[in-house]
């Protein structure tokens, strides 16, 4: 997995590092026991989004440099102060200047995973029987680039999802940049028309709903360029505590799901600048 690539793994620290709180180090007896590296910490959550383990167990994989509650501590110290939220921002950013988005074909689309032990913003999930779970909405440009996303319970439909989403995307100063917005037929109605008119989104596209006691083979629309959502939907279910989440706060869903979005576009970023690289290129 990219995440353990130690070029992906430099370049995530180095945006993180800036961002990290600072602690004094000082003592007045020189007695203290030296607090834990910054990066060693770092390296446990990423092992724990990638494989979805437990906090022990991502303190084994990593060699016990750092006990899962020190682990703990530490990312609920940057989440705090906005560290994950930070660091996606900070990608996003770096992908559009580099590369470039491309908002001519948007699509919005949610998916939904487990959460065994339940916490906030967790539901029954209807696709799992009954058992909770959670579930996140995001929305891509026309090649799967995250540009906003927001997480709810399971039992959530997705169309409730869709506002937040959608102000996501405003709070990045990209709505007034989108030209065709995909959504499935999970999203049809006239509520949600009314209020993608309201914010200026003049075309939407949106599958029909099947009539009813008409099997597949019945006329709905295409499903368009909503393919791009998908592909990036299964990319974060690569992530083990993306398919089973075990965290019990929102804030702590929100972070893992930012962390791993922060991972695909760096990992995007990596791969682009390598095609211009002598050494790297297959064409010498």
């Amino acid at each position: 997995m990219r995440a353990f690539d130690p070029e992906v793994f430099d370049v995530l620290w180095a945006a993180v590092e800036p961002l990290v709180p600072r602690r004094n180090e000082t003592h007045p007896l020189g007695c203290h026991r030296p607090r834990k590296s910054d990066r060693d910490c770092f390296m446990v959550i990423m092992v724990r989004l990638a494989t979805g383990c437990s906090w022990e167990d991502a303190e084994q994989i990593t060699g016990r440099v750092v006990s899962d509650t020190t682990a703990r501590q530490r990312r609920d110290e940057w989440v705090a102060v906005g560290v994950f939220d930070a660091i996606a921002a900070e990608a996003i950013d770096g992908y559009d200047k580099v590369i470039g988005l491309d908002l001519s074909e948007v699509a919005i689309d949610g998916s939904t995973h487990k959460a065994p032990v339940g916490g906030e913003g967790t539901g029954k999930s209807p696709i799992d029987r009954g058992k909770l779970g959670w579930k996140w909405s995001i929305a891509t440009d026309a090649v799967g680039i995250p540009i906003g996303w927001a997480i709810g319970g399971a039992n959530r439909h997705d169309i409730r999802l869709l506002v937040p989403t959608i102000d996501a995307v405003k709070a990045r100063g990209l709505l007034a940049d989108i030209d065709t917005l995909w959504l499935d037929r999970g999203y049809a109605g006239k509520m949600t028309m009314k209020y993608l008119a309201h914010i200026g989104v003049d075309d939407a596209m949106v599958a029909k709903k099947r009539s009813r006691g008409k099997g597949k083979s019945s006329k709905t629309s295409s499903m368009g360029l909503r393919w791009p959502v998908e592909r990036t939907n299964s990319w974060l279910s690569n992530y083990g505590q993306m398919r089973r989440n075990t965290d019990r706060k929102i804030s702590h869903r929100l972070s893992q799901l930012a962390l791993a979005i922060t991972v695909i576009l760096t990992a995007k970023l990596i791969d682009w600048r390598n095609r211009w690289s002598p050494e790297l290129s297959p064409i010498r």
